[in-house]
């Protein structure tokens, strides 16, 4: 009866999972235009967490899904700009949410900025960083540990659509957690 109980929590873990299980470097989940909830980009970016919390219910945890790298969204930005557009803004107001309940933890996320290739090698590269930098101070400004944040411009090395480095989609954001020391 117990375990019903929980059922709801451990499909949404096995789906967290599953989807979690993708999200290596490189390979993002893309969220696109739709908002997430807050539970879902928390079980995402700290799946330990739910761990502790069925070690703290008695329950028996015997590991953890990886952490998701979420691509926040496809063609956000306009071509040359590092302006968050107010439905990347949206979607940041959840992950604030999420990472303020977080604040002190010691934990680290990467936001990590990206460019299509329409401009030079030199100009992508600062403006991933711009990018990866205005979510940032976004972030902070919502109420996000700054010390939590550490920002990396990808330039168009990583491209969302390799088929055509010139699309919109590789214009994007993503956050995760950042690789252990």
């Amino acid at each position: 009866m117990n375990f019903l109980r929980h059922a709801p929590s451990c499909t949404l873990g096995l789906l967290l999972f599953t989807l979690g299980g993708l999200a290596h470097a490189g390979d993002a989940l893309d969220i696109g235009t739709s908002v997430p909830k807050a539970e879902a980009v928390s079980e995402g970016l700290f799946p330990e967490e739910k761990c502790e919390q069925l070690k703290a219910a008695g329950f028996k945890c015997q590991g953890f899904k990886p952490a998701v790298r979420y691509s926040l969204p496809a063609t956000s930005f306009k071509l040359g700009s590092a302006e968050l557009p107010d439905p990347l803004k949206k979607q940041l107001e959840v992950f604030a949410e999420v990472l303020k309940t977080r604040r002190g933890s010691g934990k680290v996320v990467q936001i990590e900025g990206h460019a299509d290739a329409s401009g030079s090698r030199e100009v992508n590269q600062v403006l991933s960083q711009r990018r990866a930098d205005a979510v940032k101070a976004y972030l902070v400004e919502l109420g996000a540990d700054p010390t939590m944040l550490a920002t990396a411009g990808a330039g168009a090395t990583e491209p969302k659509n390799a088929a055509n480095p010139y699309a919109p989609e590789n214009r994007r954001v993503e956050i995760g957690r950042a690789a252990a020391p």
